[in-house]
């Protein structure tokens, strides 16, 4: 008996199928891309609810200053459902020392903008926010004025080459996260969001938190190597 190959679940004899090779390639053209929509990977990009991009900081003997670039849902519920994000940029002041004076912070340049800034108790410093178009980029100049004092100063970003992106960074959340990442599916759907923050300290990380309404994991991981470095709660 001559051999055979199945082909989608068609049945043809070898020699038949070399005599129709080019009655055959337009169909195997145009299954191409459902074979490659099966290999399509799933993004779960599609389902950040926060993601810190970028941090720039200053600081002078009387305060430090640190600007975040976020893109944030809302409403903002960690609820597994994701909403329409924004752009916001954040403003925080600490002073060296608390006198009880009002500061005033200004984004100069094209497209400037600021205010007076709030007190925050909880944290011990001033904030003011923002909502914009684009993120700025390595550099931001600013004016923080209060009393009789003002300072023109410049603010840059924590980033380097090797900092990873959020969207890198949560690659390597999902593949340290798997088994947690599979249990909120449903079907073919995934019913939880993420929270990427970059974070300085002594250097940069990331916090990743998985969300589906009933669990929550915290990773943080290196921001250049996109290792684990712990969990919460811990496995």
């Amino acid at each position: 008996m001559k051999g055979k190959k199945s082909c989608g679940g068609g049945v043809f004899h070898t020699d038949s199928l070399m005599n129709k090779k080019i009655l055959l390639l337009p169909a195997v053209l145009a299954f191409l891309p459902s074979l490659a929509a099966c290999g399509k990977q799933y993004d779960y990009t599609a389902h950040i609810s926060e993601a810190k991009r970028d941090i720039f900081r200053a600081e002078t003997e009387e305060f430090t200053l640190v600007l975040s670039c976020v893109e944030r849902e809302h409403p903002y519920c960690a609820d597994g459902i994701v909403c329409p994000k924004s752009n916001v940029v954040e403003i925080s002041l600490t002073p060296a020392i608390l006198s009880g004076a009002e500061y005033q912070i200004y984004v100069t340049g094209k497209g400037g903008w600021g205010g007076e800034a709030s007190f925050r108790n909880t944290f011990g410093d001033y904030f003011l926010s923002r909502s914009v178009e684009v993120f700025p980029e390595q550099t931001v100049s600013l004016r923080v004025e209060w009393e009789n004092e003002v300072r023109e100063i410049a603010a840059t970003s924590v980033k380097n080459e090797a900092t990873l992106t959020v969207e890198e960074a949560l690659s390597h959340a999902v593949t340290a996260e798997k088994e947690t990442v599979e249990r909120m599916f449903r079907g073919k759907n995934f019913c939880g969001e993420f929270y990427v923050r970059l974070l300085r300290r002594d250097k940069n990380y990331y916090y990743v938190g998985i969300v589906d309404g009933s669990e929550e994991i915290s990773l943080l991981l290196d921001a250049e190597t996109g290792e684990l470095l712990a969990r919460r709660p811990p496995k």
